[in-house]
Parts: structure tokens; sequence; C-alpha cells
């Protein structure tokens, strides 16, 4: 590859290792051909290399459908310059992986992510005798293991990562409900980025309400005359305020102007408002 083409790719950062969910989401969005992954331990790494034009853009967990929302990652997005520029919905597959020739009988320890030991916990009431370890990430877990070469040491991780790291599945899809996605935020900072299209359909808003009687109540209420569709509301306890809270929330519409009418109306029943991010509705795809 020349140094043009090299200059063409988009630095994409995620959290976790090579293998991690992230980096599937991120070639699903992605041409994996004009990408760079960028690997971060923790999610506030991820918003470093951003911060410092490390990376272009990020890619970030916001919630998963049986664990829920990830709280910590919505106050990231808050007190960050980050736009969101896109979605994807991605299908998580978890794997019980270990060094090649190693059988389940002879595991002793377990490492993942807890989220993913959460996902996998029925496949392991099976296994009682193996502990199960509390990581900071699914594909670090299984470099771990490559690394250490450990014959009683499993992982709960991706295929891609089992594939990257030389590890031999022992467990397809162990997860307990086949019905477990992720849904994955694109992350910007960078203006050349940051266009407004009158084809988007989706915004993901925050907002902290007047002190007055029914104020949500009367926000939604402007979001249904509109025919907004409110497809996620979730409430975080504003900091050093007892009792007062802010709110996130995704819309969708079919009229761009529409819903930028709905939004000066709502401007009215806020005492703060922000557009953190408008972009496509975001597919979803299998591992």
């Amino acid at each position: 590859m020349s140094k043009n083409e090299n200059k063409q790719l988009k630095r994409v950062v995620i959290q976790g290792g090579y293998g991690a969910f992230h980096e599937i989401a991120a070639h699903h969005y992605f041409e994996p051909e004009h990408i760079e992954i960028i690997p971060a331990n923790t999610f506030k790494d991820l918003f470093r290399a951003l911060e410092s034009d490390r990376a272009d853009l990020g890619i970030m967990a916001i919630e998963n459908s049986l664990a829920g929302s990830l709280l910590p990652n919505y106050q990231l997005l808050q007190d960050s310059n980050m736009e969101v520029i896109g979605e994807i919905y991605l299908r998580i597959k978890q794997n019980l992986v270990a060094l090649p020739g190693v059988k389940i009988s002879e595991l002793k320890e377990v490492y993942s992510h807890p989220m993913a030991i959460l996902q996998c916990q029925y496949f392991f009431d099976q296994y009682p005798e193996i502990k199960l370890v509390e990581s900071i990430d699914t594909a670090l877990s299984a470099k771990d293991i490559a690394d250490q070469k450990v014959n009683g040491m499993g992982a709960i991780c991706s295929k891609l990562a089992a594939e990257k790291y030389g590890l031999e599945i022992l467990a397809e899809s162990i997860e307990t409900n086949k019905m477990n996605y992720t849904r994955f935020l694109i992350l910007t900072n960078q203006e050349n980025y940051l266009q407004l299209n009158p084809l988007h359909n989706k915004a993901s808003l925050t907002f902290i309400l007047n002190h007055q009687a029914g104020s949500l109540s009367k926000v939604l209420t402007v979001f249904s005359d509109f025919g907004i569709n409110l497809t996620k509301i979730q409430s975080m306890p504003i900091m050093g305020k007892d009792w007062e809270y802010q709110f996130y929330i995704d819309v969708t519409f079919d009229d761009y102007l529409t819903y930028q009418k709905s939004l000066e109306v709502i401007k009215q029943l806020t005492s703060k408002i922000e557009v953190m991010g408008e972009y496509f509705k975001g597919k979803t795809v299998m591992e």
C-alpha cells in the first residue's frame, strides 16, 4: 500500500483489543480496507484518543438488549465534545476458547468482561468447578491466554478474537439468550465528518427539565404531536443536585424540518437541551 493510500485510512479507536466486538462492529459499519483499528483498554482511553486526535473516529457500545444501558458511557459522552454521527446494532455471539488441544474438563479458570460472563452464566452453571474471573475486555482475555500459554485457562470472546490469537473454540454461541444485541455509536469531533443532512432520520438528544410539574409529560407530548417517535429514554442524576435528573433520548422521524420544529417548542420546556448527534438509523448485523 502506498503512502498516499495510508493517509486515506480512517483511524477508528475501539474499546478492547484486536478481535473485540467493537472491532467487528467497526468492520460492518466501515469498509474494513479503509480503516485502521486503534485499540483502547477503557472507554476513557477511547475518548482520550479522540480528543488528542490520535483517532479520527470512535465506536462505543452504549446499550445491550439484555444488560441495558451502559450508564458511564452516557456520562463520558456528555462530558466530551464528541458528536454521534452513526450507529450499528451487532448480534453478540460469545464463545468459550482456550489453547489448541485443551478440553473443557481441563479448565480451571475462564476470563472475560463482566457483561460477557453475565450473558453466559447458564452455560457455566453446568461447570461449577470452573472459576469465572472478570477482566477488562473479552478480546484481551483471549490475548492473555495466547501470550501466557496456560492450559488451564479459558476465555469468553468473539470468533474473530479466537482466530487472531490462534485459540480453539471449545463451545460456540454459549450466550444464554440468542437475541443478544449491542448498540454501538459512531463518534467524532472532526468538523469534516459533521454534515447536516436533511435525509437524516434519527437523533440523540439530552435535556434538563424546568422545575415544573408535568415537565417530562409535556416534552413527550410535543414529540407525539409532531409525529416524532421516541425510541429510547434514559435518566441520569445530575452530580451535585439532589433528585434532579438529566434525560438522554433517541428519536426517529420521517421529516427533518418537522423534527427541527419540535425542538424549537421543546426548548421552551427545558432549561437546557443539546443535540448530541443526527444520523441515519443503524442497521442490524450478525457477528
